[in-house]
């Protein structure tokens, strides 16, 4: 997701916003140094620290200025063009006994709104660019299903109404009270609304449950399959032994 550019000195690329990406890379090569006894476990903790309170380029390089480079490579400053601005598309969906979504690189309205009559919703807002810092979306569903997927440190507040339906959404993973917004309002009734959330190219989670259902499902039943076989066998050995005490007896008797 992305908010509206600010412009930005591009002379200065020590100024452009770093990605958890970047941090990442910073905090392994860091985990190197400590490996190969460069720094130690104090200053690996502060240097830890200070990566993810990093906002910036500017704020990274001192944690890795004392390494040498062949052990910890400088962080890339270059960025690559600009993507073009989305294409304005209709700030209203309607769904009547049909679907319809949006997904990809689109622009978020500061209102959007939502109807769903025996019909169903997608909205993937992991490429989205949003228009505001908070945006709304109003939904209206009856007899259907709004599905919402957004990526993570993206704030949703749901405020909706619901008779005989329900919201199920994702916890909160950002305390960032700088963070994007995305406000649910309306009214859901005989339907329900599902907001999930992933990073670009993650799986759907809905399909990865299914998938982890029907493999314990899978699981169990070879598990009961092999119980049955070891309570065969532990039959059989009874039978054979009963077998050999009666035969026993025979020949004494």
């Amino acid at each position: 997701m992305n908010l509206p550019e600010q412009p930005s000195d591009p002379t200065s690329p020590a100024r452009m916003r770093a990605s958890d990406a970047d941090r990442d890379q910073v905090a392994d090569r860091l985990r190197e140094a400590l490996a190969e006894g460069r720094i130690t476990p104090e200053e690996h903790a502060e240097r830890i620290d200070a990566v993810y309170a990093a906002k910036t380029y500017a704020d990274l390089e001192p944690v890795l200025s004392d390494l040498p480079s062949a052990a910890v490579p400088r962080v890339d400053l270059r960025k690559p063009d600009p993507l073009p601005p989305p294409l304005p598309q209709s700030s209203t969906l309607a769904a009547v006994f049909s679907g319809v979504e949006r997904k990809g690189r689109w622009l978020v309205e500061e209102n959007t709104a939502v109807a769903c009559v025996f019909g169903g919703a997608d909205l993937d807002f992991r490429q989205a660019v949003l228009s505001r810092r908070e945006v709304t979306v109003t939904i209206t569903c009856l007899f259907g299903g709004v599905n919402i997927t957004v990526p993570p440190g993206v704030r949703v507040l749901p405020s909706l109404t619901a008779v005989f339906g329900g919201t199920d959404c994702a916890e909160d993973d950002t305390l960032d009270p700088d963070a994007p917004v995305i406000r649910l309002t309306g009214f859901v009734a005989f339907g329900g609304v599902s907001v999930e959330r992933r990073e670009v190219g993650e799986a759907n989670g809905r399909r990865r449950r299914h998938e982890e259902h029907h493999r314990r499902h899978l699981d169990r039943h070879a598990e009961h399959l092999r119980h049955r076989e070891h309570r065969r066998e532990l039959r059989d050995e009874r039978r054979d032994r009963l077998r050999e005490l009666r035969a026993e007896r025979h020949r004494r008797t």
